[in-house]
């Protein structure tokens, strides 16, 4: 017996609707809340098997790929090696990068214990294994810089999922990391794999940008989110846009305005009945020449460690907001929980809305926002119920805290750089890079031997771009009231061929000849034979979202032309069969130099 490794005879994946499994319904699912959830369901691409689990469709499934290709191709251009590590991760693994117990304090986890009481987690990010394989693969600064990446899927237990997938329990990633011989290197590899991301959206024809960002429970130094816009996106963005300035809420700064009277002269502290006056712009009207911007608010919280508690007052200008994330990293707690009303009168002495940081237990530590810096002659809480405190010192009337930035930077305030407005954008967050250092080499002792012949540990960076959420990302970014409007790199077909009546003949044999000679000069399409009627099939075909439709149909037979359709553009125009190919095969081309050299 022999092979026939000819070609001839070979199997070629079907490329006709008929055979496609393409399956589409009217109505939006009872749980979608965004557009690209209502879309992907009602176009069939996603299949609910549970709360935060879908099952990715054929079509899906084909766009999902060549988002991977994509990927695959820029990150391999970029000298990266690709690896599979396994979803099933030790703990003790975790355990030596000191991880275990944040993530499981997080519920963010699915463990599991084995038949001989080994316990696993299910792999939300790959940090510890790959850092184990690097510990025992790498051992000379001669085989560094080294970066790994897989594709890959990841498990985290969301507390809600919803959106569809864009906040999931289980989701196609991929994971990067960067091995270095220093600080200097590992800036090197994080720029080269900025710029990276930057192409591999590009190519994707979507509308990406990089903002700073908090590096959360990854950790690290330097941190960098990329976004795609859309009106629908989680994630809140203040851009300065002279500057090029952009940053997520969680880590954005901006310059805030002083208050009036920081040239007085201090007065003497004097002490006020204030019944049942508590919030700042009740003590505005109690005092109506004291403006929020001359009070301090103190804030009393919890934060939460994996083995104790600790007390905290913050204080920040009464003008001003807390931003959580930034008090929290600053705590470098796993959580923070506002004191309730009975446990700040335990602690204090006084009723919620009196608190403040005159003669406040030592039980507390004191951080105050830099806003606070210089301030004089405030208003503040003294303990006291229905008492505040007017004309009071930093220093004088409270010892100095420690400051801190933790304000909440807001639209419209001067950004950090130039000082022009900062410009609220909303984004979907399908990317993360971070510069992690040693955080994780120094904790699992993976250390090579430098070339001055000393032992250090690995220098890591980690790269991270949810593939599944940026397909989805994709529709929320491009879609219309229509359905569906793929960008053409990730679009499962880039042309439809579609005959309005697949029982006449000569329509038929002209679709099949378009098809053909679109699939002979590379261009991915399909040919819509579904015996549908001509409503129903062009309606399906906009919900799909396809780049182009070719539609043969009554304009040949009234005038021996084909009608090409531009799905983002809505637009059509009538074009002699014979030369549909050439027109459409150079627009694909020229679109993808474009977004090539862009």
């Amino acid at each position: 017996m022999s092979l026939d490794l000819s070609g001839k005879g070979a199997y070629h994946p079907p490329m006709r609707a008929s055979r496609l499994h393409i399956v589409t319904y009217r109505e939006d699912p009872a749980d979608a809340e965004v557009l690209s959830h209502r879309l992907m369901a009602r176009a069939g691409l996603i299949f609910k098997v549970s709360s935060g689990l879908y099952a990715y469709s054929p079509m899906l499934w084909k766009s999902l790929k060549k988002a991977q290709g994509i990927v695959r191709d820029e990150l391999d251009h970029a000298g990266c090696l690709e690896i599979q590590a396994p979803i099933l991760q030790d703990r003790q693994l975790w355990e030596q990068s000191g991880r275990w117990d944040v993530y499981e304090a997080s519920g963010t986890m699915f463990t599991s214990t084995d038949r001989r009481g080994t316990t696993y987690g299910l792999a939300p990010t790959a940090e510890e294994v790959v850092t184990a394989y690097a510990r025992a693969t790498v051992k000379s600064y001669k085989q560094l810089p080294i970066c790994l990446y897989q594709i890959h899927t990841k498990f985290r237990d969301e507390i809600r999922p919803r959106f569809g997938l864009l906040r999931v329990k289980e989701f196609l990633m991929k994971d990067a990391y960067s091995f270095d011989v220093s600080d200097k290197a590992l800036a090197d590899s994080y720029e080269n794999m900025r710029l990276a991301y930057h192409r591999i959206f590009r190519r994707m024809g979507l509308e990406a940008f990089g903002v700073d960002a908090d590096p959360g429970d990854i950790g690290g130094s330097g941190s960098m989110e990329f976004m795609l816009a859309a009106d629908s996106g989680e994630d809140a963005i203040l851009i300065e846009e002279s500057s090029g300035y952009a940053a997520n809420v969680e880590k954005a700064t901006s310059r805030a305005a002083k208050p009036a009277g920081q040239d007085e002269a201090p007065r003497d502290m004097r002490v006020e009945d204030t019944p049942g006056v508590r919030t700042c712009d009740e003590l505005s009207a109690f005092f109506p020449n004291v403006p929020p911007a001359r009070m301090v608010k103190t804030v009393l919280f919890k934060a939460i460690h994996t083995d104790h508690e600790e007390f905290w007052a913050a204080l920040i200008r009464g003008d001003q907001e807390i931003n959580e994330v930034k008090l929290r990293n600053h705590t470098s707690g796993l959580e923070l929980k506002m004191l309730s009303d009975d446990e700040i009168e335990a602690k204090t002495g006084a009723k919620q809305g009196f608190a403040g940081p005159i003669g406040l237990s030592d039980t507390f530590q004191i951080v105050a926002d830099k806003t606070v810096r210089g301030m004089v002659n405030l208003l503040c809480g003294l303990n006291t119920t229905d008492q505040h405190a007017l004309d009071v010192n930093i220093g004088r009337d409270f010892p100095e805290p420690t400051y801190a930035d933790f304000r909440l930077a807001r639209e419209g305030e001067p950004g950090p750089t130039d000082g022009d407005p900062l410009i609220l954008k909303r984004g979907i967050e399908v990317g993360h890079i971070f510069q992690l250092g040693t955080k994780y080499s120094a904790a699992m002792g993976a250390t090579f031997m430098a070339e001055n012949g000393r032992e250090q540990p690995l220098v890591m960076g980690c790269y991270g771009i949810g593939v599944s959420r940026v397909v989805a990302a994709a529709i929320e970014q491009n879609a219309d009231e229509h359905g569906v409007v793929w960008p053409v790199p990730l679009a499962p077909f880039e042309v439809a061929v579609a005959c309005l009546s697949p029982k006449d003949e000569e329509l038929s044999q002209v679709a099949e000849d378009i098809y053909t000679q679109l699939g002979s000069q590379g261009v991915d399409v399909m040919l819509d034979d579904r015996k549908l009627s001509p409503g129903a099939k062009l309606k399906d075909l906009e919900l799909l979202g396809f780049p182009f439709t070719v539609i043969v149909g009554r304009a040949f037979r009234d005038e021996g032309k084909v009608e090409v359709r531009n799905r983002r553009e809505m637009s059509s125009e009538l074009v002699a069969p014979e030369l549909v190919t050439q027109q459409l095969t150079t627009i694909l081309e020229d679109l993808r130099v474009g977004l090539s050299d862009s």
